[in-house]
């Protein structure tokens, strides 16, 4: 979803949450994340020294983690939280199917790797055995003593 960072789509993040009612607040903190949800108090906790795109992409994250009544969200507030979970939806689902791709492309090469291990080896056995043979002569052969 291309979610412009603009003061008023912040607005309107805050508005989903006030709706919700949980308490929005912006305060110093060491947060790793840049935000902390206290989800028995209802409360959210974002690092008042984050950007406007910081404090968007921070709500947004929350949001699309939390499972909501949709009958406490407005007509507008529910399109945006529908809008919000659905781009969450398909980016796991884009991230799931790399995820198989690169796990795909890797058994493809552990396959070629061991393929040419056994190459490797059977080479390595077909010279050897016949330098055997050359090396002991056969019993018909005379010696020249």
């Amino acid at each position: 979803m291309n979610f412009k960072v603009t003061p008023n789509n912040l607005t309107r993040l805050e508005k989903i949450f006030s709706e919700i009612k949980y308490e929005l607040r912006f305060e110093k903190g060491t947060f790793n994340s840049g935000y902390c949800v206290l989800e028995h108090k209802k409360v959210v906790v974002i690092n008042k020294f984050l950007n406007l795109e910081g404090r968007i992409n921070s709500l947004l994250d929350i949001l699309s983690t939390m499972q909501l009544d949709d009958t406490l969200l407005t007509p507008e507030s529910l399109k945006l939280y529908k809008q919000i979970v659905e781009n969450r939806n398909a980016l796991q689902a884009a991230e799931a199917a790399e995820e198989v791709a690169e796990a795909e492309a890797a058994a493809a090469e552990a396959v070629k790797t061991a393929e040419a291990a056994q190459a490797s080896t059977e080479a390595e056995k077909s010279p050897s055995d016949s330098t055997s043979e050359e090396e002991n002569p056969s019993p018909a052969q005379p010696s020249e003593n």
